[in-house]
């Protein structure tokens, strides 16, 4: 059954999502009631699932292991995925 927030989660998911291929990352939106959003980095394989739920600051994203972003701050969100899924980076 979907959560009375289904649209405004969904809304801020298709958001990021379209700020994602700038920092080199591709989604998919899964889940028609309780959607989520998988995040992959194609050069390293590794990928997470991105949750939107609402919190006492508004809207914040998950994502294992242990991140988080704004809604308000979609750029620094990317970009913090991009790390966490980036080998590469420290």
């Amino acid at each position: 059954m979907a959560s009375g927030y289904t649209s405004e989660r969904r809304t801020h998911l298709e958001a990021l999502a379209e700020v994602l291929p700038q920092h080199g990352l591709v989604s998919r939106m899964v889940g028609n009631d309780d959607p989520v959003l998988w995040v992959w980095h194609p050069r390293t394989g590794r990928q997470t699932i991105i949750f939107a739920t609402p919190s006492h600051r508004g809207w914040t994203f998950l994502w294992s292991p242990g991140g988080q972003g704004s809604v308000e701050e979609l750029e620094v969100t990317a970009g913090a995925l991009r790390q966490a899924l980036d080998t590469s980076q420290p």
